[in-house]
């Protein structure tokens, strides 16, 4: 079984993906828009150049999401997506990357179960925890 998340963005899907790109390294797998589908018909004409569906994947893992129609955009809450880096340092660059132009919730810094953690909601609203393993080599 594989479970993945699938995020519900305000109509700002695509340009999130691309930041995750930039920011983890994540790999745009497809991004499907409502234009020329077939829920454009249902769909307000505003909704046009949105995304129907997107996945995107990070070393292996998958995330899933699309832009919620008018009306129907909840803000993210109760869930962070959490990333397991291989360093500290890997982890602080992608909680940097990640909190900019968002907000840091728990600063990146060792813990007692972790080398790093931190916390934070980008700038699209959605909340990430970033972990680096107790055991990991040290950097």
């Amino acid at each position: 079984m594989q479970i993945n998340p699938y995020l519900h963005y305000d109509g700002n899907c695509e340009e999130a993906f691309k930041f995750y790109e930039k920011a983890i390294g994540a790999k745009i797998d497809v991004i499907m828009h409502i234009e020329g589908s077939p829920a454009a018909e249902q769909m307000p004409a505003s909704m046009a150049k949105k995304v129907l569906h997107a996945q995107l994947s990070i070393d292996g893992e998958v995330i899933m999401a699309s832009d919620c129609p008018p009306d129907y955009f909840e803000k993210m809450q109760g869930f962070s997506v959490c990333l397991q880096a291989q360093t500290p340092a890997e982890g602080e660059t992608w909680f940097n990357a990640l909190a900019e132009g968002g907000e840091a919730k728990m600063p990146f810094a060792a813990t007692f179960w972790s080398k790093g953690f931190g916390m934070c909601i980008d700038k699209f609203g959605v909340p990430w925890m970033i972990n680096t393993a107790q055991d990991c080599p040290d950097q």
